[in-house]
């Protein structure tokens, strides 16, 4: 192993909201690097509040299936993040199917678009549950298994989303931003175990999420075409003058899993659509 970074071959990861988008890609891109893995998802319909439609398990199969295409053993597990009981039945799974657990990235998370005034407080409290107690379940589950391993990586996965707020997106700003605090105060608590925990907040990109609620609101705000709204502010916001994609952020999920003495930090992917 060169010093200064984790093999990952024969590593075993869990990755939550990988039945698509980029969870999906994360899921592929660390079978790729040799990790079996664990993919997991709700595997429900639309939840209240939530303006588009949610993964099914035919999506959350067919991750496994392709991380298996990758010759990695896969296994999907059909949990509800917000579920102290369904996460511990997860994380216990892994374990109990893989034989231990290295890596954990807490990915899934919803996003729903109101003002202030008009945000309906059980649209607000899902979000929370999901994106943050979510974040934090997964993380109290795994705890035990990484440090009975000599160590490991936790990635969460935040969003630029919490590094400045919105209009609009006050509870998914203000949730992303509790998950990059969160991180920090886990890193410390984890480093001297050997666990890094690390913050990776992804754009812009074509997920379910910006064409079924961002792009809407975008083209309400600014007057402009739906089919354009996405394109015109990706080239008056970013450096690059183009969107991300999944198997960007899932790169740089990867170097985070196998990065040495990084931990507590938060890795922006935006091409220069977010600097702070």
């Amino acid at each position: 192993m060169v010093r200064g970074s984790m093999e990952l071959v024969g590593k075993i990861a869990l990755v939550t909201g990988a039945a698509r988008g980029l969870g999906r890609a994360i899921a592929l891109a660390l079978a790729r690097e040799g990790c079996d893995v664990v993919v997991s998802d709700l595997g429900a319909p639309a939840q209240e509040g939530v303006a588009y439609t949610l993964s099914g398990t035919e999506d959350l199969e067919a991750t496994a299936a392709a991380v298996g295409a990758c010759g990695r053993r896969a296994l999907a597990v059909v949990a509800d993040v917000t579920k102290a009981a369904d996460v511990e039945r997860m994380v216990g799974s892994a374990v109990s199917a893989m034989g231990g657990l290295d890596i954990v990235v807490a990915n899934a998370g919803i996003i729903a678009a109101a003002p202030v005034a008009a945000m309906d407080e059980a649209v607000w409290d899902r979000i929370f549950a999901v994106n943050v107690r979510g974040v934090f379940l997964c993380a109290r589950a795994a705890i035990p298994h990484l440090i009975a391993r000599g160590g490991g990586r936790i990635v969460n996965v935040a969003s630029v989303a919490g590094k400045t707020g919105r209009a609009g997106l006050s509870a998914y700003c203000a949730s992303k931003a509790a998950v990059i605090s969160f991180t920090q105060s886990l890193a410390e608590e984890l480093g001297p175990a050997g666990v890094a925990v690390n913050a990776l907040c992804p754009g812009f990109i074509k997920t379910a999420m910006w064409t079924d609620v961002l792009t809407p609101m975008l083209a309400a705000m600014t007057g402009t075409a739906a089919e354009a709204a996405f394109d015109d502010f990706i080239a008056r916001t970013t450096f690059t003058k183009r969107e991300q994609t999944p198997e960007e952020i899932a790169a740089a999920a990867v170097f985070l899993c196998r990065a040495e003495s990084i931990t507590g930090t938060t890795l922006t992917v935006a091409g220069g659509g977010e600097v702070h």
